[in-house]
């Protein structure tokens, strides 16, 4: 008997006189579905409605791709730069400007990075900016020298 698919691949299960559905059963073609859709930032409502699993069905069966969460989307830009890579080092043009346009984003991402990560100078009100200033001549003796300093007459 062959197996009936849907319009994406994953294959009908019919009514077998059992009640509810199936149980699921992961397998490497989910799993590498799971990690492309982490990777593209999706939650995992929305994966689970894609593998037509629950949410705990996604949990207990993809338990480990869920918790590489935050570093599948750095997975998937490294596969894709061996990918590029292999493909310039066989000759292929455009490969290799692809790869150079790869870079130049790589380059600006870094750049971006540590510019967020320079100290900013604080912007300060007009009232703080102020309090400030009285304090600086108030630290420095201001217009009236030492002439208002406790104990000065005394």
């Amino acid at each position: 008997m062959t197996e009936v698919r849907d319009l994406f691949g994953d294959v009908v299960t019919f009514p077998n006189g059992r009640r509810g559905r199936p149980a699921h059963v992961a397998c490497q073609k989910n799993r590498n579905k799971v990690i492309v859709l982490l990777a593209l930032g999706w939650s995992n409502q929305r994966i689970a409605a894609a593998l037509h699993v629950s949410v705990p069905t996604l949990r207990k069966h993809y338990f480990s791709e869920l918790k590489a969460r935050g570093v599948q989307r750095d997975r998937l830009d490294a596969w894709r730069f061996e990918v590029v890579i292999e493909k310039a080092a066989s000759g292929d043009i455009s490969a290799i400007k692809e790869l150079g346009r790869m870079i130049d984003k790589n380059d600006r991402v870094l750049a971006a990075a540590r510019m967020a990560d320079e100290p900013q100078e604080e912007k300060l009100g007009k009232k703080e900016e102020a309090r400030r200033a009285a304090s600086e001549l108030m630290r420095d003796g201001g217009a009236w020298g030492d002439d208002l300093a406790p104990g000065k007459w005394n």
